[in-house]
């Protein structure tokens, strides 16, 4: 007998009609669902914050994140490629001094217990940008929000037994080959009285992560033409990509402020190879440019997917092709080649769907 929404069961009692309805939809989801195999990929679009420079460290089950903030810098902690998380302060640039303005760069680094902060500064606030030199901080501990000592300028230049004749030099990134660490950034040939001057790639020896213990050693000019043609010729951002035995250096090339900045790659020809030798290198590019819907892409920094399957790049682009650098951050994919070197693609475009990184809650 049905009646009241209720179905007389004789006598095992009765069940309500709608709870009923209810727990056969649940079981067509769970069938269609869960023992059909669906499912549907978690995505994200770019660009996924604002922002310029960025830099991405993996460590254990996070990611960690840096970036220049209100005349200091800032470090965030997330599990997420796609999400970094809320940044925290945890140093502000001296009152004055060689680095008390023009926080440029940081990036995060974790070495033997500690973390490293190396970043670009000045003693003169806003323009001409030309008194910009690297240093490093040093963390007390092995907690990244905690407090860090200022280790000081590192030496950049061509005379190791004058640390007062560092030379201009931005965009410093520590690396590790074959036990012995190094430094690789961008500078100068010569201090100047305009920053309008061109930049070159540089790599010295380091005997720890805050000492820089050769001359510097010119490993890239920009002389290729797809690294001339603009206002001005520039080669910085260099990172360090390595994969199996293969060892690249990814840079920025052209002009920062200008739609046509893109990447270009330096490889070290002999895994076991002096990096200190510039004909050890072989150059080719552009890796990486941008396209009639993304500009100005590069200043780049790498990570894997959380379940290490994958590997991503990060970067930065213009918000328009009007000089300037008014910019956000972008992320997606890459894969390798049979010669072992990086297939970048090109930058996907705004809104488009990206599945997030492999093992990304």
């Amino acid at each position: 007998m049905i009646g009241s929404n209720k179905i007389l069961l004789g006598n095992a009692g009765s069940v309500n009609v709608s709870n009923l309805l209810r727990a056969i939809a649940v079981t067509i989801l769970v069938i269609v669902f869960g023992c059909s195999g669906f499912s549907q990929e978690a995505t994200f679009t770019n660009p996924i914050r604002d922002g310029a420079d960025p830099w991405v460290f993996q460590k254990g089950e996070n990611y960690y994140y840096c970036a220049s903030s209100a005349g200091g810098i800032a470090i965030s902690r997330s599990a997420k490629l796609t999400d970094h998380g809320t940044f925290q302060k945890v140093w502000d640039a001296p009152d004055q001094g060689w680095n008390s303005a023009n926080i440029w760069a940081p990036e995060l680094h974790f070495i033997d217990g500690h973390w490293y902060i190396y970043y670009a500064a000045g003693k003169k606030k806003g323009g001409p940008f030309i008194h910009q030199k690297s240093g490093v901080l040093k963390s007390e501990g092995e907690d990244p929000f905690g407090s860090y000592e200022d280790m000081g300028m590192l030496y950049t230049g061509d005379d190791i037994t004058d640390p007062e004749s560092a030379k201009w030099a931005i965009d410093l990134s520590p690396f590790e080959h074959k036990g012995q660490l190094y430094a690789i950034w961008s500078g100068w040939e010569e201090d100047s009285d305009t920053d309008r001057t061109p930049q070159h790639l540089y790599i010295a020896r380091m005997s720890d992560p805050v000492t820089i213990s050769s001359n510097r050693v010119k490993l890239s000019s920009p002389e290729e033409k797809w690294e001339t043609g603009g206002e001005l010729d520039l080669n910085e951002g260099p990172q360090v990509l390595k994969q199996k035995k293969q060892t690249f250096i990814i840079y920025s090339t052209r002009e920062s402020w200008l739609k046509d900045y893109r990447l270009g790659q330096l490889r070290l020809k002999d895994p076991e190879a002096d990096p200190m030798l510039p004909e050890n290198w072989e150059k080719s590019g552009p890796v990486f440019s941008g396209s009639a819907k993304v500009h100005g892409v590069g200043h780049c920094s790498f990570a894997k997917s959380p379940d290490g399957s994958e590997h991503w790049i990060l970067y930065h682009s213009k918000k328009t092709t009007e000089p300037g650098w008014d910019r956000d951050i972008r992320l997606q994919p890459f894969h390798w080649q049979e010669d072992g070197s990086p297939f970048f693609g090109t930058p996907k475009s705004a809104g488009v769907p990206l599945n997030v990184p492999s093992g990304e809650k």
